[in-house]
């Protein structure tokens, strides 16, 4: 490659070029060339190009600056200061000398006269080092995992099963697997009744998608759950079925997951377990189970088909508003912040919870450790923290928003005992995802992320 209007390169004829008649001296090289005949010169080099301190992030060479005393270069003694205020050297008297000759090894500089030192780059290089520097190893987890799983950001997926957009794809297993293999511990579920009610579909309700089957979501997770980490992973079930069904959920996971499978003795949590304590095992999480629409006196038929209600219901009182929450959406986009913001995510209320408790199946109920709920009332209202137990609260991205405008150190006393989980909002129809700082800044433990795979 040339630069533009740069002058012509000066070439040299090869060696095994021969000369042409009326060449300076090509009667005698003629002859000569003849005689010994023509080869070819090749000559192979690498040529190395040293990382410039530009590269180089400012709060690294800030760091680097504040051990080495402002010096262009780190000793042995600079180092040895830094891992001791780091504690990485605890018990390693001579972790800065190895480390400054592992360094000085590796690169491919010249080697200095005099003490051995490092500079910015070979700084930089050993923090980011995974055989140097044993805390970044990925297989290493160097924070204390003893304290309550609402202390943690939890790697969370959203609507797990799907492979590609909101609306129409497919659902299945695959994108489930992928997502474990690399580290998700939060896998979403929607649970809906098949076409003959008599068995259980995973797809996105009211859509396009075509669906899977539970119990082919629920082996494979199993069989991936810790591939890559073995702190729990949580099932997420959004559920739309009926209290027999549900019965067949339960059956379900208990043969699936066996002993595994965690959930309390108690009611209700005072306190989540820690990750530690919760290592190799599987928990369910979703909203109290819900009377069946045959028990309000309405009559679900399988969607595409004529749905009756009774009279003062909807389809959004008896399913929820995840999916109709895009019309809301469309029609809110534009509406001025409201102070008092109400709960639209669809959770159940408390009163609606013990009414729908007498419907639901014991063996489900029992299986359900993190509760999904809120108490009546705004959503600041659902921010508030019950000293008796702990729950999770869902909101949109648009939802958190709203809140953290004004109701910041609400979420924040929230999410020190309970947990919460941002999802993205339904207009997203092609799968993208949002920025999910708001929502670690907050304390949300479970960001959702698409994270479809494009089979």
């Amino acid at each position: 490659m040339e630069r533009k209007n740069s002058p012509p390169t000066p070439t040299r004829r090869g060696a095994n070029e021969e000369r042409k008649p009326g060449d300076p001296g090509g009667s005698g090289g003629e002859a000569e060339a003849a005689a010994m005949g023509s080869y070819k010169c090749c000559i192979f080099f690498t040529r190395r190009f040293a990382v410039s301190d530009a590269s180089t992030p400012e709060d690294v060479r800030s760091l680097f600056s504040r051990f080495s005393g402002g010096a262009p270069y780190m000793g042995i003694d600079e180092l040895r200061r830094y891992l001791a205020a780091t504690g990485e050297a605890d018990g390693q008297i001579d972790a800065a000398e190895r480390i400054v000759d592992r360094v000085l090894q590796g690169r491919s500089r010249t080697p200095r006269f005099g003490k051995p030192a490092l500079t910015v780059d070979d700084f930089h290089n050993f923090l980011f080092s995974e055989d140097l520097n044993p805390p970044i190893r990925q297989s290493k987890v160097h924070h204390d995992m003893n304290a309550p799983l609402s202390h943690y950001f939890i790697y969370t997926g959203h609507n797990s099963y799907l492979t590609g957009n909101q609306l129409s794809s497919d659902c299945s297993d695959a994108p489930i697997i992928k997502a474990l293999q690399i580290g998700v511990r939060v896998i979403e579920l929607d649970m809906w009744p098949n076409s003959s009610k008599d068995d259980i579909d995973i797809l996105h309700g009211r859509t396009l998608t075509a669906p899977v089957s539970l119990m082919k979501c629920l082996t494979s997770i199993k069989e991936y759950a810790f591939v890559a980490s073995p702190y729990p992973v949580i099932i997420t079930l959004e559920d739309h079925l009926t209290s027999d069904l549900q019965a067949k959920v339960a059956k379900m996971v208990l043969e699936v997951f066996g002993d595994i499978l965690y959930y309390p003795e108690s009611k209700h949590l005072q306190e989540f377990p820690s990750p530690e304590a919760l290592k190799g095992r599987v928990l369910l999480s979703t909203k109290p189970p819900k009377e069946y629409l045959e028990a309000k006196g309405g009559t679900m038929i399988d969607r595409g088909t004529e749905t009756k209600f009774s009279k003062g219901e909807n389809e959004e009182s008896a399913w929820g508003i995840e999916v109709p929450d895009i019309q809301d959406e469309l029609q809110d986009a534009n509406k001025e912040h409201q102070d008092d913001l109400l709960y639209r995510e669809g959770d159940v209320d408390e009163d609606d919870e013990q009414k729908a408790r007498k419907n639901a199946p014991l063996e489900y109920k029992h299986l359900i450790t993190i509760k999904a709920g809120k108490p009546k009332g705004s959503l600041v209202d659902a921010l508030k923290s019950d000293p008796e137990k702990v729950r999770r609260l869902s909101l949109s991205e648009q939802e958190l928003a709203k809140v953290a405008a004004r109701h910041g150190l609400n979420i924040v006393s929230f999410t020190q005992r309970n947990l919460l989980r941002v999802y993205p909002k339904g207009t997203r129809f092609n799968s993208s995802n949002y920025n999910p700082f708001l929502g670690w800044v907050h304390g949300a433990q479970m960001v959702a992320f698409n994270m479809q795979v494009r089979l």
